[in-house]
């Protein structure tokens, strides 16, 4: 295969235009090319009249072998004794999970919310002014936290894994794009639909999925090693006995951090970021970015933006959601949590974006390994209260809150967030090294983005689970000082995001396999 870079095409134009072009770079027939692969496909839009798509193909001419795909290898396995047991399902847990199922070892999952199809309906529910089901909710169920977001794949990590990641994606259900553009998304609608055929490949290979049922413990042997998982499900309590337990638990399971703690499982304070949901008009951003209205041609536009203030504090943009809407993503009873969410089509009038701040252990009012938990919480329930107690979020707009004063009433931004919010000032909420931080970064947010100065611009907050506060150390074989103990993925602190947290996955996977 013969690679060819920087080919473009106008958005909206014949793929199939790729091969005269590249043709025409090799010197050759169009005809003369047997085999066209893209590689690699982004939107340039730095020339506002000439929006293009530029591409790095892979060709074979006529003539030429073709080059057996790079696979990644999975050993065949025999299982012995107790199987891996996998506390999560979520993107680390999934991508474990399948890949132990597929060297035959028969993982058996737990996790603590429903399966996708029920979740979505208790998510639904909530958000319409329903009870919170602190067992299955935005951060608990099957897909993990990631389900309901904008299903971006943006690597982020040049892990040779992520290949096997965006191939698994597209052939469970992503389109084949996902493999290729710069920006690779999925949506929540289609996300959904890969983590059940994730699910159902998992249960096809002998493994098995056990939702509603929570990791509540761990059993340890004559060594200190684990030797089996304490469960939780329908008020039953039991021991699953394990040869492997892996921790893919997720940046929410705060219990979870609670019970390992008190077992003696060492763990420390990490640097996360804190901050709200801003909320502009997609179509605004479409012209902002575009320079014209947004055709059919062009995707909905986004942003991803940071500024470095004096004395070091970063803020910036996070998880940007084109055509989507900012979503309650609360997990205990009493607390507000924001999150963005958008689907395939990114058709909603709103686009919103997290808004952080980073925060670093030394800032944390609280001490010891869950200091960051334990402000996360502190600030989640004072939003809670502030609100009304209904689970509606404070909001602002962003005039209102660089002049230092309460909001009233909406600008020409509608929030999206449901149950609703309650117009008010976000400094009665959120910690005053945030909103100092984020006063001064707005007008230098603005200056790369103008749209960041529009006083109609909507503020929801609290955003308080971008990533983890907590780590779990962890050894060069992937186990923590409890032998047979696997922490994975974000929850652990060993991750951030769906991808990342899914490589995460296959790392654990191979060292639990290399036991074998």
């Amino acid at each position: 295969m013969k690679t060819v870079p920087n080919l473009t095409l106008a958005p909206g134009a014949d793929e199939g235009a790729l091969y005269s072009l590249a043709a025409k770079k090799l010197g050759v027939r169009p005809g003369a090319i047997e085999e066209l692969q893209i590689k690699r496909r982004s939107l340039d839009a730095r020339r506002k009249g000439a929006i293009k798509y530029v591409y790095t193909v892979d060709v074979r001419l006529r003539g030429e072998s073709a080059e057996p795909p790079g696979e990644y290898e999975i050993p065949r396995l025999a299982p012995s004794g107790a199987p891996p047991v996998v506390a999560g399902f979520g993107p680390a847990g999934m991508f474990c999970a399948l890949t132990l199922a597929r060297a035959g070892l028969k993982p058996i999952v737990l996790e603590r919310g429903s399966d996708v199809e029920t979740r979505a309906a208790k998510v639904a529910a909530f958000r319409a002014g329903g009870a919170l089901d602190s067992e299955c909710n935005v951060q608990f169920g099957e897909g993990g936290a990631g389900t309901f977001s904008d299903g971006k794949l943006n690597t982020g990590t040049h892990d040779r894994r992520i290949t096997q990641v965006l191939r698994e994606f597209y052939l469970h259900g992503a389109p084949r794009s996902v493999t290729y553009d710069a920006k690779p998304h999925v949506g929540t609608d289609v996300l959904s639909r890969v983590v059940k055929s994730i699910r159902e490949e998992i249960i096809s290979l002998g493994g098995e999925l056990r939702f509603n049922s929570r990791l509540a413990g761990l059993v340890t042997g004559a060594m200190g090693e684990v030797v089996g998982a304490g469960v939780v499900s329908g008020g039953l309590e039991y021991v699953e006995k394990c040869s492997a337990l892996v921790l893919a638990t997720g940046h929410s399971a705060r219990d979870t951090f609670e019970m390992l703690l008190s077992g003696g499982v060492p763990m420390e304070p990490k640097a996360f970021s804190l901050g709200a949901r801003i909320e502009h008009s997609q179509a605004a951003l479409d012209l902002a970015q575009y320079g014209v209205p947004r055709g059919r041609a062009l995707p909905a536009a986004d942003y991803s933006l940071s500024v470095h203030l004096p004395g070091g504090r970063g803020v910036y943009t996070f998880c940007m959601c084109p055509g989507g809407e900012v979503i309650a993503a609360a997990s205990e009873p009493g607390g507000v949590v924001t999150n963005g969410m958008s689907y395939s089509g990114r058709a909603m009038p709103n686009c919103n974006s997290a808004l952080l701040v980073g925060v670093r252990p030394e800032d944390f009012p609280h001490p010891g390994p869950l200091g960051g938990v334990e402000w996360q919480r502190e600030i989640e329930r004072r939003a809670f209260e502030y609100a009304g107690g209904d689970y509606r979020a404070p909001a602002q707009l962003v005039g209102d809150f660089l002049e230092n004063r309460a909001s009233t009433a909406p600008g020409p931004v509608r929030p999206s967030y449901l149950p609703g919010v309650s117009w008010g000032d976000l400094r009665e909420v959120l910690p005053g090294v945030v909103t100092d931080s984020l006063a001064a970064a707005l007008p230098l947010l603005a200056k790369k983005l103008p749209l960041f100065a529009e006083g109609g611009a909507v503020l929801t907050g609290p955003e308080t689970r971008s990533s983890s506060p907590v780590r779990i150390p962890r050894g060069a074989d992937r186990q923590c000082a409890l032998k047979n103990l696997y922490p994975c993925g974000e929850g652990p602190g060993w991750a951030g995001g769906i991808t990342s947290a899914a490589v995460d996955g296959l790392r654990v996977a191979e060292a639990v396999m290399a036991r074998y």
